[in-house]
């Protein structure tokens, strides 16, 4: 067997800069829910979404993006997700059923406060739905495509 000599001088570092300091992580995904809309009336009223991304990583081909979503399409993305991982997916905001029964005093699901709190329980699904390191394809199809 060869003699190997280890090399123990110092590993020196570059000098850090302002860039370094205070530009973006080396890998970074940011997803924003915002700007509900509500569309259509009567039975056909929805509200939507706008999902917005941005990242550095190389599976993205656009670095920023932004598609509008329904709850609907959220519940898609979770059961994808629980169907082609092996990880816990965290939960989505409730249905809210209650809030849909006729002859209420509010608007139910179309309410300010209730739309506001499904957005940043959404926003929680989106930032705590994807393991660190692992993007799953539907993920990536939920947040690029324009369906």
């Amino acid at each position: 067997m060869a003699d190997t000599i280890a090399d123990t001088r110092r590993l020196f570092s570059k000098p850090q800069n302002l860039n370094d300091a205070y530009g973006p992580p080396s890998n970074f995904l940011e997803i924003d829910v915002s700007n509900p809309e509500t569309i259509g009336v009567g039975r056909g009223r929805y509200t939507t979404y706008e999902v917005r991304l941005k990242t550095n990583l190389p599976i993205f081909k656009l670095k920023e993006s932004s598609v509008r979503r329904r709850y609907s399409d959220f519940e898609w993305l979770r059961a994808e997700l629980e169907r082609e991982s092996k990880v816990v997916v965290p939960p989505l905001p409730g249905k809210a059923l209650f809030r849909q029964l006729p002859f209420r005093g509010d608007d139910g699901i179309f309410d300010d406060s209730f739309i506001e709190e499904r957005r940043q329980g959404l926003e929680q699904f989106l930032n705590n739905g994807h393991p660190h390191n692992i993007i799953f394809p539907t993920f990536v199809l939920l947040l690029m495509c324009n369906l």
